[in-house]
């Protein structure tokens, strides 16, 4: 009985029927419900979405900003670029979408291509006047700056004035003319100095909620979009 035990035991710790469906669970878990870039092929932004729903190579993709394209019954193929904030976790996947519903598009063929530790978000070059605010300690008070990109995660600002490391930061920017001004607290991560033309620094956008981060989406995409259509 003893022995008839131990191999019933056993049995029920089979590595290959216990471990692999919960090494599936975990990588969709990677990127379910995240904030994802569809691009095309060659690299162009389509439009950003949450990636919902996924189910072995098929999931849904919820469209957050206005896309570059027209919908269309054919499948397009794509490729997904997305974050997880929890594990810290950059990823990367290819599929064809094609429209479910009004902002939906189903996708088939999800495939994982890549897991990396890289902030995987498309980042969007401005060179635009903005306002940094370091509320306490040295340096404190309001001056002006430049906006060199930006991201939803974060952003790369040059000043003439010098602050440091993991520092707080309140950056105040008008993307677009017609629209209200964003305003985003942010911290240090790196300093590059410029000697007499002063310092850049790159920040992380802090305490966002998921209202936060689709204003910023969407104030990037339409100021792309602009960019585009001023240069064409």
């Amino acid at each position: 009985m003893g022995l008839f035990r131990l191999l019933q035991g056993r049995s029920s710790k089979d590595p290959e029927k216990a471990e692999q469906p919960q090494e599936e669970s975990s990588e969709s878990d990677l990127y379910s419900n995240i904030r994802v870039e569809a691009n095309t092929m060659e690299g162009d932004l389509l439009f950003v979405g949450k990636l919902k729903y996924p189910r072995g190579s098929t999931a849904e993709l919820h469209q957050i900003t206005e896309a570059s394209i027209e919908e269309s019954e054919d499948p397009i193929p794509v490729k997904l670029r997305g974050y997880n904030d929890r594990e810290k976790k950059a990823v990367y996947l290819e599929g064809i979408i094609f429209p479910k519903a009004k902002h939906v598009w189903q996708v088939e063929q999800l495939t994982v291509t890549h897991i990396g530790n890289d902030r995987a978000f498309f980042r969007l070059d401005t060179n635009s006047k903005a306002l940094v605010t370091k509320l306490t300690g040295t340096n404190a008070g309001e001056r002006p700056c430049k906006l060199i990109n930006i991201s939803v995660g974060g952003a790369r600002i040059a000043s003439e004035c010098e602050y440091w490391e993991n520092d707080r930061l309140l950056l105040t920017v008008k993307l677009i003319e017609d629209r209200e001004p964003s305003i985003m607290y942010c911290q240090v991560l790196r300093i590059l100095e410029k000697g007499k033309d002063g310092y850049e620094y790159g920040c992380r956008f802090l305490e966002l909620n998921e209202a936060d981060e689709e204003k910023i989406t969407q104030n990037i995409y339409a100021l792309q979009r602009k960019m585009r259509g001023s240069s064409t």
